[in-house]
Formats: structure tokens, sequence, C-alpha cells
């Protein structure tokens, strides 16, 4: 996949390195030239200049880019400029990074696709939701074991848990499963609010749109997300 992350802070830069080392292409910018030439070796293409520039910007390759990441956390006046100028452009995913709560309000009414918290969140669980389909979140308890949340893939809806057998037929475990409700922000726009079920049992049914928090293997949750 292509990328393009604008910020090449701790956490642009962690990320692009990251998709990097993974094969995928990455494209990172930044008007700091000392932050550009510093992660020029491990990120896939680094380039100096000023994303607020919708001019400047409609020169990059945006439409065969699949996700662009605004990551600029020190300036939210040129993140929220960036956001509008990427929108503009009509990128085909656009990922945003809130500092505020304000700011995350703001961002929400722009339309973002979905919003980063680097505070919260670190640049290896955000490359295993941009790298792993299907992934909605993820927690890295070692280097081979990780909790994920798990979109619940269509082959499943409507059966449960013992019937599928997850411990059985994937060696995976479920621990609860979330359902998702849309509510209106203070600026009318809608927002996804998380419901955690409580203990999964075998008798726990899936529907469709719920999300399934699984421990396991790294390479049982990416086969489970394969198949």
């Amino acid at each position: 996949m292509k990328y393009l992350i604008v910020g090449l802070g701790n956490f642009g830069a962690s990320l692009g390195q990251k998709l990097t080392a993974e094969g995928h292409e990455v494209i990172g910018i930044d008007n700091n030239m000392t932050k550009v030439e510093m992660h020029k070796e491990k990120i896939t293409h680094t380039i100096c200049m000023d994303s607020t520039d919708q001019f400047t910007m409609s020169g990059l390759p945006l439409k065969d880019t699949d996700i662009v990441i605004v990551a600029i956390g020190e300036n939210q006046g040129a993140n929220i400029m960036t956001t509008a100028v990427l929108k503009n452009l009509n990128v085909k995913r656009l990922i945003s990074r809130a500092i505020t709560p304000l700011h995350e309000t703001v961002l929400q009414a722009m339309g973002v696709d979905e919003i980063v918290h680097p505070e919260e969140e670190t640049a290896e669980r955000w490359a295993k939701k941009l790298i792993m389909r299907g992934i909605v979140d993820s927690f890295e308890l070692s280097e081979e074991y990780s909790i994920v949340e798990v979109n619940v893939p269509a082959q499943y809806v409507g059966k449960t848990l013992e019937e599928i057998g997850f411990r059985r037929n994937h060696n995976l475990v479920v621990l609860t499963t979330i359902k998702r409700t849309k509510e209106i922000n203070l600026l009318g726009q809608p927002k996804l609010v998380n419901f955690v079920q409580g203990v999964a049992s075998p008798k726990t049914r899936l529907n469709e749109g719920d999300i399934m928090v699984i421990y396991g293997h790294e390479k049982d949750i990416k086969h489970l997300l394969e198949v």
C-alpha cells in the first residue's frame, strides 16, 4: 500500500519507519529540512514542503495514495489547514491527529475519516491497524502476542462463538464483543460510540457491525483476517 504522512515529529516519523520496514511505500512530508534529512534513510521518500499550500500539495501523487495521515502535533493551526487542504483534494482516506478535545471536534466537523491520539496510542498500534485489514485497534503484549479489536468477518455474522469454535479452529480467544452505535455531537455531526458487552461466553452471538476483542499469536490473527 501507499501512504503519505504529513509531519515527521516523533509519532509521524516512527509510523513512517514502521510502515516502510513492512514493505509499504511511504512519502513523509515536513516543512523542517532537518527532520526531512534525519529520516530519509528509513522512510521511502521524504520531502520538505509547506503542507498548508494547496497548490504545492496538489502536485503529490494523491490519487495513487491509499491513506494520508496528518501527524502534525506542535501546531494545531497547521494541522487543521493541512487537513482542510487534503479534504479539498479528495484523498481516499484521511486520518488526522487531534491535540485537544476542541481540536478533535473541529476535525470531526470537517469529516475526517479517523482521528489519532498519539499521546494515548503508539505508532506500533497504528502501523498494525493500517497494515492488517479488519483490525480496529491493538495492544501488543509481546513481540508475538497481542490483544486486538477486529471487525466481525461477514461469514461469522449471526453465529455464536461456540458454533465458530475460535479456540479450536483458529487458536484464538474472544475476550468480549463491542457494539457500535451512532450519536450526534454538539456540532450535529455523527459520532460512533462503543458499548462493551461484558465477558464473552460460548453462547455470545456475533452481529453485523460488532467488534470482537481477541487474544492470540500474531500469525493466527493474520490468518483469521485473511480467511
